[in-house]
């Protein structure tokens, strides 16, 4: 049996357990009704065209409601940091623990965070932030001198739809949550940025000097593929 619904221009929300809203997002190029879920965020868009009805909508989402839950059920199951969970960090798992210093350090398979419980996300975040900007400004000065190129700024941000970007004035960006994956991962990346200093395109020359500065590169490049999911699903 369908759920209720609370509709809206912008959204209808399933009112069923749990709670489900899907964005509507109307388009002049939409020549029907499309659904589409986020495996990063969980977020369910239904793309429709301009002049579809509300109702017609509606109707569209109830008898997709049941595929809309069994895959919102398999996506990750998001994790927060928090005293006692784990984290990520260069591939290792953490668990966090309480501790009376001043600093967010590393101890074997600890990870040791000060503060009260409520300090403890914001924390571990600045620390995996700063771990990044120092390991992947190493990585990137490497192969930017290996290749005998400079860039311009290196920024970290929390994207979602790409790893690293290059832009045309030599600026280069990164996920900071790269510091999560292992080691060779994240050089994979600096490495394939940097390469865009030469070439700024995928083209067989733009993959002979990523070969050129990471010959392993294909191997973590599947590995991001694989995996990358799992680092976008600790909230901080």
């Amino acid at each position: 049996m369908n759920s209720t619904s609370i509709v809206s221009v912008q959204h209808i929300i399933l009112t069923g357990n749990p709670k489900i809203t899907v964005i509507l997002r109307r388009s002049k190029r939409a020549r029907r009704m499309s659904l589409r879920i986020s495996r990063l965020k969980g977020v369910v868009t239904l793309s429709l065209p301009v002049s579809c009805p509300i109702r017609e909508a509606e109707k569209f989402i109830f008898e997709k409601e049941s595929w809309i839950r069994v895959h919102l059920s398999e996506l990750p199951q998001s994790t927060e940091a928090a005293f006692g969970g784990t984290v990520l960090f260069q591939g290792e798992l953490l668990t966090i623990c309480r501790w009376q210093g001043r600093q967010v350090c590393r101890n074997g398979a600890k990870l040791l965070v000060p503060g009260a419980d409520g300090m403890v996300a914001a924390r571990v975040k600045a620390f995996l932030k700063l771990q990044a900007r120092q390991r992947l400004g190493e990585a990137t000065d490497r192969y930017a001198t290996a290749l005998g190129k400079s860039y311009g700024k290196l920024t970290l941000r929390d994207t979602t739809s790409r790893w690293g970007s290059c832009s045309t004035k030599g600026n280069i960006n990164y996920s900071w949550r790269l510091i999560m994956a292992p080691p060779e991962v994240l050089n994979y990346v600096a490495a394939h940025e940097v390469a865009h200093l030469a070439q700024m395109n995928h083209s067989p020359q733009f993959w002979a000097v990523v070969q050129q500065l990471y010959p392993a590169h294909a191997t973590y490049r599947a590995w991001l593929k694989s995996h990358g999911e799992e680092l976008h699903s600790y909230q901080f």
